[in-house]
């Protein structure tokens, strides 16, 4: 069993401190994270790869994941495409990238209704539509009831891939608010405007 200590480490450095022991074939594995957002994207991480992940919350806000490599998983292997496509079962397409909880500069009240029509018409682009990411402002549209909340629900509900930045809920303070999409991290981000055919950023 190897242990990794991962406390004080920003994001996204517990996962790739993770896929380096992954890629070197490390069979079992013990990883310790210090804050919420880093343990979710280790785990969603290893369970990507294909091992068994067990997570228990330790005092002093300590998280320890012990993983193990699954039967007929096949250690050091690094399927990335399929990996960053979270099991949609499809090759990546169209990415929105959104950074804010508005659309425009002007009125704040209506940039946010233009963001909400905005995300309601998305489905308009239909399967080319692969994944949308939320950063900073964004995360909120994750968290907060409303119109904007309901249309995200209703594209992930349909397929579509949502990415939440852990680190910028955990700045908001919006952890326990998030309502829909994955809490994810930069590596994932970074990878997945890699892979994207198209980005379209509001």
């Amino acid at each position: 069993m190897k242990l990794l200590n991962c406390r004080g480490m920003a994001c996204p450095q517990p996962v790739i401190r993770s896929r380096e022991l992954v890629d070197a074939g490390t069979a079992e594995l013990e990883v310790l994270v210090d804050n919420e957002p880093a343990a979710e994207n280790v785990e969603r991480f290893l369970r990507g790869r294909g091992y068994a992940v067990d997570r228990a919350k330790e005092g002093d806000g300590l998280w320890r994941l012990t993983a193990r490599a699954g039967e007929g998983t096949a250690v050091g292997a690094n399927p990335v495409r399929a990996e960053t496509a979270s099991g949609l079962g499809r090759e990546a397409g169209t990415l929105v990238l959104i950074t804010t909880e508005s659309l425009g500069r002007g009125d704040e009240g209506l940039g946010e209704k233009l963001m909400t029509n905005f995300l309601a018409t998305l489905p308009e682009l239909g399967s080319r539509l692969w994944r949308l990411v939320l950063l900073n402002g964004g995360v909120k549209l994750a968290a907060r009831p409303g119109p904007a909340l309901e249309a995200l629900q209703s594209l992930a509900q349909s397929g579509v891939s949502v990415l939440v930045c852990g680190t910028c809920l955990a700045h908001y303070g919006l952890l326990e608010a998030k309502a829909v999409g994955e809490t994810s991290n930069m590596l994932d981000i970074v990878t997945s405007l890699d892979l994207a055919d198209k980005i379209i950023r509001p």
